[in-house]
């Protein structure tokens, strides 16, 4: 049986913004998913940043500093519990989802850090990102590569005011994948071990990639190739 056929997670956060530095946790969405029984339990976590949330992050994935305040709970207790339950999934064997993952990731292990919980599931974790799939099997397509944008190219729901929930966008990043697999028997023909071992080398070359095309116009364009975790802040 390929991977894309067995029990699988997905993963998302949405956040105050994006510098693992300053920024925070506002939600968080975990699924397991098991495709052969079409089951599928959703863990989401709503977490009271401690900061304010900006106007611009809140438009994105809807949450307010005030709502986030009234209905959230303490980054201090929900942020070792997402930790936890990550952490869990890899020790259960299952590969995670993680549509960019070194963004979620790193985040994740930023707030883990900041709450003197470290980064417990660093090595354990076999991680399935379908952007770095997506580029390798269709390296040079055109337009966006967002994950509403691939979702729409590969015909996976995902409505546009659904997207930037948490929930919704690790589900859609579990369906891209599986549709990954599905219609690139390379892909689901790799086992789940040595498939996380290729993404690295695999994000690792976009990224040079990219960095190449920057450096046209800004000779001091800089693209971490880090994969699945960015460095820390």
């Amino acid at each position: 049986m390929t991977w894309h056929t067995q029990p699988m997670a997905a993963f998302d956060i949405e956040s105050t913004g994006l510098d693992m530095a300053s920024d925070r946790i506002v939600t968080a969405a975990l699924w397991r998913i098991d495709p052969t029984h079409r089951t599928k339990d959703v863990t989401t976590w709503l977490i009271d940043p401690g900061i304010e949330i900006p106007q611009a992050a809140a438009d994105i994935h809807g949450i307010t500093t005030d709502h986030a305040r009234q209905h959230g709970r303490p980054a201090a207790e929900a942020v070792p519990e997402i930790g936890a339950a990550l952490e869990k999934t890899a020790v259960d064997g299952l590969p995670v989802v993680i549509y960019n993952a070194p963004y979620d990731l790193g985040m994740l292990s930023a707030e883990l850090e900041r709450h003197g919980c470290g980064v417990r599931f660093d090595g354990l974790l076999r991680v399935l990102d379908p952007l770095v799939l997506d580029k390798h099997v269709d390296r040079f397509r055109r337009g966006g590569r967002k994950l509403i944008d691939v979702c729409a190219h590969h015909g996976v729901p995902l409505e546009s005011d659904q997207a930037h929930g948490a929930a919704a966008d690790a589900l859609a990043a579990a369906r891209l994948a599986w549709k990954l697999a599905a219609t690139h028997p390379e892909l689901a023909e790799t086992g789940i071990d040595d498939l996380h071992t290729a993404q690295v080398a695999w994000k690792a070359e976009q990224s040079a990639s990219f960095q190449a095309y920057l450096r046209r116009k800004d000779p001091d364009a800089v693209v971490d190739g880090s994969w699945p975790l960015a460095p820390g802040p």
